[in-house]
């Protein structure tokens, strides 16, 4: 049995850490003070977050009544839309995962990722949330970048990129994402917004009081 190094365990548990951080509508709460870097406000609509959970719910259920045992299929909804990633063992399997997931309620669109393929490995699996946890941590470095509009799925090297995000933003996430050490490829299943739509989505400083006059 091998035995895992300190120093790799710490880097898993950091990543997986930020998975959950990126990922929550909770602020992170640090010395009393809220890290408002971490927690932008997420571009969906609240009905839209909610749908997204019942659809990876729904979509992850019965894909196992269907499938059991055979194969490693994650399902990722953003904005309804649905990303699948994994392993099934054939050509039958991964169409047959795609019908099941289309015909969920509140899917608008589905991209099948899924590979034909043997499982992935634990090691295999250790190394994308390493990866993903640095793709997430460079997209919290990154001042020009909301990170929580971003997305972040790992399989086999490869990251993919979900959000609702201008071109801009997208072409600069993939820069951080191919430069980042372990990503072998980049994936983006991007929702493109114009810069206006971005405004109108960003919260509105608040009016200043008038002055009295005297």
């Amino acid at each position: 049995m091998k035995f895992v190094s300190r120093k790799l365990l710490s880097a898993v548990l950091v990543a997986a850490s930020l998975g959950i951080a990126l990922s929550a509508c909770v602020p992170l709460m640090m010395g009393g003070a809220v890290m408002g870097s971490l927690i932008a406000t997420d571009r969906r609509t609240s009905g839209a977050q909610l749908e997204d959970e019942g659809i990876e719910l729904r979509a992850a259920s019965r894909i196992r009544d269907n499938l059991g045992e055979r194969g490693h299929v994650n399902v990722n909804s953003y904005n309804r839309r649905v990303l699948l990633t994994g392993e099934v063992p054939s050509l039958q399997d991964k169409q047959l995962v795609e019908q099941i997931v289309t015909r969920v309620e509140n899917v608008q669109s589905v991209v099948n990722e899924l590979a034909v393929l043997g499982n992935a490995t634990l090691t295999q699996r250790s190394s994308d949330i390493l990866v993903s946890g640095r793709v997430k941590a460079g997209l919290v470095d990154a001042k020009d970048l909301f990170a929580n509009a971003f997305k972040v799925t790992a399989e086999r090297g490869t990251i993919y990129l979900m959000g609702r995000v201008t071109q801009r933003e997208a072409d600069r996430a993939t820069e951080i994402t191919r430069s980042t050490s372990g990503v072998q490829k980049v994936v983006r299943v991007f929702e493109i917004i114009s810069e206006d739509e971005l405004r109108n989505l960003l919260p509105q400083p608040a009016p200043e009081p008038e002055k009295v006059k005297p």
